[in-house]
Protein backbone atom coordinates (compact mmCIF):
# COMPACT_ATOMS: atom_id res chain seq x y z
CA UNK A 1 0.00 0.00 0.00
CA UNK A 2 1.39 3.11 -0.72
CA UNK A 3 1.86 5.35 2.08
CA UNK A 4 -0.24 8.85 2.37
CA UNK A 5 1.89 11.57 4.14
CA UNK A 6 0.52 12.82 7.68
CA UNK A 7 1.79 15.91 8.83
CA UNK A 8 3.48 15.44 12.23
CA UNK A 9 3.70 11.86 12.09
CA UNK A 10 7.40 10.85 13.91
CA UNK A 11 8.44 7.63 15.26
CA UNK A 12 11.41 7.36 17.84
CA UNK A 13 13.06 3.70 17.64
CA UNK A 14 15.90 1.69 16.75
CA UNK A 15 15.64 -0.87 13.74
CA UNK A 16 16.45 -3.76 16.10
CA UNK A 17 13.97 -3.01 18.20
CA UNK A 18 10.56 -6.16 18.12
CA UNK A 19 8.76 -3.50 19.83
CA UNK A 20 9.66 -0.58 17.47
CA UNK A 21 8.94 -2.92 14.20
CA UNK A 22 4.95 -3.21 15.84
CA UNK A 23 4.41 0.22 15.51
CA UNK A 24 6.37 0.23 12.35
CA UNK A 25 4.21 -2.63 11.00
CA UNK A 26 0.74 -0.53 12.22
CA UNK A 27 1.75 2.29 10.58
CA UNK A 28 2.79 0.68 7.15
CA UNK A 29 -0.68 -1.26 7.45
CA UNK A 30 -2.45 1.58 7.82
CA UNK A 31 -0.37 3.48 5.22
CA UNK A 32 0.87 6.23 7.41
CA UNK A 33 3.95 8.06 6.21
CA UNK A 34 6.24 9.49 8.81
CA UNK A 35 9.42 10.87 10.19
CA UNK A 36 11.78 8.17 11.19
CA UNK A 37 13.97 9.48 14.39
CA UNK A 38 16.48 6.08 14.76
CA UNK A 39 18.23 6.13 18.26
CA UNK A 40 21.79 5.60 18.26
CA UNK A 41 21.70 1.87 20.32
CA UNK A 42 19.65 0.77 23.49
CA UNK A 43 21.87 2.47 26.19
CA UNK A 44 22.32 6.07 24.66
CA UNK A 45 19.16 7.94 25.25
CA UNK A 46 18.14 10.78 23.02
CA UNK A 47 16.80 14.02 24.36
CA UNK A 48 13.94 13.46 22.47
CA UNK A 49 13.17 9.94 23.93
CA UNK A 50 13.56 11.22 27.36
CA UNK A 51 11.65 14.38 26.11
CA UNK A 52 8.56 12.27 25.08
CA UNK A 53 9.20 8.98 27.50
CA UNK A 54 10.30 10.52 30.76
CA UNK A 55 8.82 7.77 33.04
CA UNK A 56 10.36 4.51 30.65
CA UNK A 57 12.68 6.65 29.05
CA UNK A 58 12.06 3.57 26.45
CA UNK A 59 11.52 3.08 22.74
CA UNK A 60 9.14 2.96 20.81
CA UNK A 61 7.31 6.71 21.27
CA UNK A 62 5.05 7.67 18.33
CA UNK A 63 4.55 11.47 18.06
CA UNK A 64 1.70 12.52 16.56
CA UNK A 65 0.78 16.55 15.87
CA UNK A 66 3.15 16.87 19.26
CA UNK A 67 1.83 14.76 21.75
CA UNK A 68 4.18 11.10 22.41
CA UNK A 69 1.91 7.42 22.50
CA UNK A 70 4.10 5.26 24.25
CA UNK A 71 3.89 1.59 24.68
CA UNK A 72 4.70 -0.66 21.46
CA UNK A 73 0.85 -2.02 21.35
CA UNK A 74 -0.56 1.26 22.74
CA UNK A 75 0.91 2.34 19.32
CA UNK A 76 -0.54 0.12 17.81
CA UNK A 77 -3.97 0.09 19.30
CA UNK A 78 -4.02 4.20 19.07
CA UNK A 79 -3.09 3.62 15.06
CA UNK A 80 -5.64 1.56 14.51
CA UNK A 81 -7.97 3.79 16.02
CA UNK A 82 -7.11 7.32 14.62
CA UNK A 83 -6.19 5.99 10.93
CA UNK A 84 -9.64 3.66 10.78
CA UNK A 85 -11.56 5.50 8.14
CA UNK A 86 -11.14 3.11 4.96
CA UNK A 87 -8.24 1.37 6.09
CA UNK A 88 -8.06 -2.25 7.25
CA UNK A 89 -8.83 -2.67 10.72
CA UNK A 90 -6.13 -3.85 12.86
CA UNK A 91 -7.67 -4.61 15.83
CA UNK A 92 -11.62 -7.02 15.25
CA UNK A 93 -14.67 -5.21 15.27
CA UNK A 94 -16.62 -7.57 17.53
CA UNK A 95 -16.15 -6.78 21.16
CA UNK A 96 -15.42 -9.80 22.53
CA UNK A 97 -12.96 -10.49 19.63
CA UNK A 98 -10.77 -7.29 20.80
CA UNK A 99 -10.43 -7.98 24.26
CA UNK A 100 -9.04 -11.79 23.69
CA UNK A 101 -6.61 -10.06 21.11
CA UNK A 102 -5.51 -7.40 23.89
CA UNK A 103 -5.02 -10.79 26.43
CA UNK A 104 -3.30 -12.50 24.25
CA UNK A 105 -0.93 -9.63 23.08
CA UNK A 106 -1.04 -8.72 26.87
CA UNK A 107 0.38 -13.07 27.18
CA UNK A 108 2.75 -12.66 25.21
CA UNK A 109 5.05 -9.44 26.60
CA UNK A 110 4.10 -11.52 29.70
CA UNK A 111 5.40 -14.97 28.66
CA UNK A 112 7.31 -14.93 25.60
CA UNK A 113 9.38 -12.27 25.62
CA UNK A 114 11.04 -13.10 28.95
CA UNK A 115 11.66 -16.66 27.89
CA UNK A 116 12.94 -14.90 24.32
CA UNK A 117 14.78 -12.52 26.68
CA UNK A 118 16.68 -15.22 28.79
CA UNK A 119 17.40 -16.85 24.88
CA UNK A 120 19.61 -13.95 24.04
CA UNK A 121 21.51 -13.87 26.84
CA UNK A 122 22.20 -16.96 26.96
CA UNK A 123 26.05 -18.06 26.77
CA UNK A 124 26.06 -21.98 27.79
CA UNK A 125 24.52 -25.11 25.23
CA UNK A 126 22.23 -25.81 28.30
CA UNK A 127 21.01 -22.51 29.22
CA UNK A 128 20.05 -22.34 25.47
CA UNK A 129 18.18 -25.11 25.11
CA UNK A 130 16.25 -24.74 28.14
CA UNK A 131 15.19 -21.21 27.55
CA UNK A 132 14.53 -22.63 23.89
CA UNK A 133 12.37 -25.37 25.62
CA UNK A 134 10.69 -22.81 28.31
CA UNK A 135 10.38 -20.28 24.69
CA UNK A 136 8.16 -23.32 22.93
CA UNK A 137 5.99 -24.19 26.07
CA UNK A 138 4.72 -20.62 26.07
CA UNK A 139 3.54 -20.59 22.43
CA UNK A 140 1.60 -23.02 22.80
CA UNK A 141 -1.26 -21.75 24.27
CA UNK A 142 -1.33 -19.55 21.02
CA UNK A 143 -0.88 -22.97 19.18
CA UNK A 144 -4.34 -23.77 20.26
CA UNK A 145 -5.80 -19.82 20.17
CA UNK A 146 -4.07 -19.75 16.39
CA UNK A 147 -6.40 -22.17 15.24
CA UNK A 148 -9.58 -20.55 16.99
CA UNK A 149 -8.95 -16.98 15.93
CA UNK A 150 -7.69 -18.03 12.37
CA UNK A 151 -10.75 -19.54 11.33
CA UNK A 152 -9.06 -21.61 8.78
CA UNK A 153 -6.83 -18.45 7.46
CA UNK A 154 -3.29 -17.66 6.81
CA UNK A 155 -3.39 -15.23 10.36
CA UNK A 156 -4.50 -14.64 13.46
CA UNK A 157 -6.72 -11.54 12.19
CA UNK A 158 -8.59 -14.34 9.36
CA UNK A 159 -7.15 -13.37 5.66
CA UNK A 160 -4.97 -10.72 6.54
CA UNK A 161 -2.30 -9.78 9.56
CA UNK A 162 -3.76 -8.16 13.04
CA UNK A 163 -3.32 -7.41 16.52
CA UNK A 164 -2.01 -10.48 18.02
CA UNK A 165 0.32 -11.28 14.67
CA UNK A 166 1.43 -8.46 15.21
CA UNK A 167 2.31 -8.50 18.84
CA UNK A 168 4.16 -12.17 18.20
CA UNK A 169 5.45 -11.50 14.50
CA UNK A 170 7.51 -8.99 15.90
CA UNK A 171 10.14 -11.22 18.03
CA UNK A 172 10.47 -12.93 14.84
CA UNK A 173 13.11 -10.85 13.80
CA UNK A 174 15.15 -12.29 17.13
CA UNK A 175 13.75 -15.82 17.23
CA UNK A 176 14.74 -16.04 13.25
CA UNK A 177 18.19 -15.15 14.02
CA UNK A 178 18.17 -17.04 17.24
CA UNK A 179 17.59 -20.17 15.46
CA UNK A 180 20.47 -19.90 12.67
CA UNK A 181 23.35 -18.99 15.45
CA UNK A 182 22.18 -22.08 17.95
CA UNK A 183 21.18 -24.62 15.49
CA UNK A 184 18.03 -24.70 18.05
CA UNK A 185 14.35 -24.45 16.38
CA UNK A 186 11.76 -22.92 18.73
CA UNK A 187 9.13 -23.34 15.82
CA UNK A 188 9.12 -26.59 14.38
CA UNK A 189 6.60 -28.93 12.84
CA UNK A 190 6.87 -31.56 15.60
CA UNK A 191 5.89 -29.32 18.05
CA UNK A 192 3.91 -26.05 17.30
CA UNK A 193 2.64 -26.72 13.35
CA UNK A 194 0.33 -24.35 13.12
CA UNK A 195 2.54 -21.16 14.11
CA UNK A 196 5.58 -22.79 12.02
CA UNK A 197 3.35 -22.37 9.04
CA UNK A 198 1.99 -19.00 10.19
CA UNK A 199 5.62 -17.32 10.47
CA UNK A 200 6.27 -18.50 7.49
CA UNK A 201 3.14 -16.76 5.60
CA UNK A 202 3.85 -13.57 8.68
CA UNK A 203 7.40 -13.33 6.81
CA UNK A 204 6.06 -13.58 3.49
CA UNK A 205 3.61 -10.81 3.79
CA UNK A 206 4.61 -7.54 1.82
CA UNK A 207 4.17 -5.17 4.45
CA UNK A 208 6.42 -7.77 6.43
CA UNK A 209 9.12 -7.80 4.30
CA UNK A 210 9.67 -4.82 3.57
CA UNK A 211 10.33 -3.98 7.48
CA UNK A 212 11.52 -6.82 8.80
CA UNK A 213 15.45 -6.42 9.72
CA UNK A 214 18.10 -8.83 7.94
CA UNK A 215 18.45 -11.68 10.05
CA UNK A 216 22.48 -12.02 9.33
CA UNK A 217 22.47 -8.56 10.95
CA UNK A 218 20.14 -9.66 13.68
CA UNK A 219 23.13 -12.58 14.08
CA UNK A 220 25.23 -10.09 14.78
CA UNK A 221 23.32 -8.55 17.09
CA UNK A 222 22.87 -11.59 19.25
CA UNK A 223 26.35 -12.02 19.21
CA UNK A 224 27.10 -8.50 20.74
CA UNK A 225 24.63 -8.89 23.92
CA UNK A 226 25.60 -12.57 24.09
CA UNK A 227 29.41 -10.93 24.83
CA UNK A 228 28.33 -8.31 26.83
CA UNK A 229 26.26 -10.82 28.66
CA UNK A 230 29.37 -12.94 29.14
CA UNK A 231 32.23 -10.22 30.36
CA UNK A 232 29.31 -8.34 32.50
Amino acid sequence: MAAEREDGVKLIGLWLSPFVLRAKLALNIKGVEYENHEELNTWEKSELLLKSNPVYKKIPVLIHKGRPICESMIIVEYVDEVWSSERKQILPVNHHERAEARFWAYYIDDKVFPRLRDHVSATTQEAKEKAVMEAAAALQPLEKFFEQSSKGNSFFGGEDIGFVDIALGSFLAWITPLEKLDGIKILRDDNLPKLTTWAQHFCSHDTVKELMPDSDKMVQVVEFFRLKFSTA
